[in-house]
C-alpha cells in the first residue's frame, strides 16, 4: 500500500489544489480525486495511473513509459494509462501527466 508520505504522493499533492482534491486508497495505491473523479493514482511500483481523454489515448500511449494497467487478466480501457516510475521521476515528466489528467477532467465536466 502506498502511504500519504510516499515521495511521489507528496510531489503530486504539491501540484494539485489542496482545497479541491481528496486522497483515497485505491488499486493498492494513493489516488487523487477531484469532484469525486480520479485524476491520478500513485502505483505501488512508483508509477502513476493517469485518467486521460480516450480520444487522446492512442497519442499518449506513444510517450516513453506509457502502458496499460491490468487488473488480474483484464486490461483497463482507453483513457487509463499506467506511466512507469522513470517517466515521472523528473518534474517535467510528472507535470506533463498531471496536466493531462487535469485537462481531461476539465473537458469531461464541460
Amino acid at each position: 500500500m502506498v502511504g500519504a508520505d510516499h515521495p511521489l504522493v507528496e510531489r503530486v499533492r504539491a501540484m494539485l489544489p489542496a482545497d479541491r482534491v481528496r486522497e483515497v486508497s485505491m488499486f493498492g495505491g494513493r489516488a487523487f480525486m477531484l469532484d469525486e473523479r480520479m485524476l491520478v493514482c500513485v502505483d505501488r511500483g512508483d508509477g502513476l495511473l493517469v485518467r486521460v481523454s480516450p480520444e487522446r489515448d492512442g497519442e499518449l500511449m506513444t510517450r516513453p513509459g506509457a502502458g496499460r494497467m491490468t487488473m488480474g487478466s483484464k486490461q483497463l480501457e482507453d483513457g487509463w494509462i499506467l506511466v512507469d516510475a522513470e517517466a515521472v521521476a523528473d518534474h517535467a515528466g510528472l507535470t506533463f501527466w498531471v496536466q493531462e489528467a487535469l485537462r481531461y477532467h476539465a473537458e469531461a465536466r464541460a
